[in-house]
């Protein structure tokens, strides 16, 4: 197998961890946040612009999307996702269990899969753990999810028990349908309830995955829950495995789980959130959109290295977002994944040099300021 993960070093002064994953097309570091490629493409962002200027070193796809438009064999055909949107550097899929979730009116659970109906055209579909791996398979995916069900917040015990091991079940199914050697990473299930959580990767653990996701949260639960539950799941999870945090989330919310020891984080919030004119900074961030930054030559954040940042002010991109530009959410876009990406520099940066709790400490002073 391609896949392999190589832990480098732990923070003396909390549970950050430094590691190396290498995969088929490529390696890279962690902590690392994945960029979101939804369609086959990082919305607003050429590849190249993601790859050279931007130095994403992995990117996550989305199985349903893709499998709804244009169809995963469609893409198998034509040399796969990484040749398709000629991206030459890792690609993780999710199992399409939550864009799935998402469609509470259009869809129904059942013990071997989910039956919906398409978001485009209200065709019926059944998705089995065998077929999202399929789908996966044909995409050429370097790193692949299991088929879960995401629980809505909030549930009873009860009800997050049954969730729970219907997600046992097809993880082992997802397993067994595994033809290639991509990786494939399991997700811990169980709601809001630790005994559950814990009982998950037990089980979890009797089957040889390449890796471990934390599902199930940022699904509407208070933050502090979720950093709770994230930090209990990888204090279970094996050492020597790559911990991922699914849809997790806002800058607070990755340094805080970094701390708690996980290792891989993706989101839409760089890219949503900057074609709707919110920008980050190490301060925070801003609503370009507001008045107050109608005449201001100033850009989104001082220092900042961005394409954005180093050519064009508050006062422009305010325009670009009010005259409905396609500019803006590029503009914007640069500058969002800018700033993650090379937060996430800063974390590993810390990490290595011993001084993540500085770090953190830092970055909040700095946010609160």
């Amino acid at each position: 197998m391609s896949f392999s993960f190589k832990f480098l070093k732990t923070s003396h002064d909390s549970k950050a961890r430094l590691g190396e994953i290498t995969t088929a097309h490529g390696s890279f570091q962690t902590p690392v946040f994945m960029p979101v490629g939804t369609h086959a493409t990082v919305k607003a962002i050429r590849p190249d612009q993601l790859l050279d200027e931007l130095q994403a070193p992995i990117i996550l796809g989305n199985t349903y999307h893709l499998y709804i438009r244009p169809g995963h064999e469609l893409i198998r055909k034509l040399g796969g996702l990484h040749q398709f949107m000629k991206w030459p550097r890792p690609i993780l899929t999710d199992s399409g269990g939550f864009q799935v979730f998402s469609l509470a009116k259009l869809r129904k659970v059942k013990p071997d899969g989910v039956e919906f109906r398409s978001h485009l055209d209200g065709s019926p579909h059944f998705l089995s753990p065998r077929l999202a791996i399929e789908i996966q398979e044909a995409l050429g995916s370097d790193i692949m999810m299991v088929l879960d069900e995401c629980l809505a917040y909030p549930s009873t015990e009860e009800e997050a028990r049954k969730s729970m091991e219907l997600t046992l079940r097809w993880a082992q199914k997802s397993f067994e349908a595994r033809k290639t050697d991509a990786a494939l990473f399991a997700i811990v299930q169980g709601g809001m309830f630790k005994n559950l959580r814990e009982e998950c990767i037990q089980n979890l653990l009797q089957t040889p995955f390449d890796g471990y996701a934390v599902g199930g949260l940022s699904v509407g639960e208070p933050m502090e829950i979720a950093y709770d539950l994230a930090g209990f799941c990888a204090e279970k999870l094996p050492e020597n495995k790559p911990r991922y945090l699914m849809g997790v989330g806002l800058p607070e919310d990755i340094v805080e789980c970094v701390d708690r020891g996980i290792d891989m984080f993706d989101c839409v919030i760089p890219t949503r959130n900057a074609r709707n004119g919110m920008l980050f900074t190490s301060e925070g961030f801003i609503y370009v959109r507001n008045a107050e930054y109608k005449e201001d030559p100033r850009p989104v954040e001082e220092g900042c290295t961005c394409y954005t940042c180093k050519n064009f002010s508050r006062a422009y991109l305010r325009h670009l977002s009010h005259s409905r530009e396609i500019l803006s959410a590029i503009l914007n876009s640069i500058h969002n994944l800018h700033y993650y990406l090379n937060l996430l520099v800063d974390i590993r940066r810390s990490i290595s040099e011993g001084r993540f709790s500085t770090f953190k400490r830092d970055f909040f002073a700095k946010r609160s300021s």
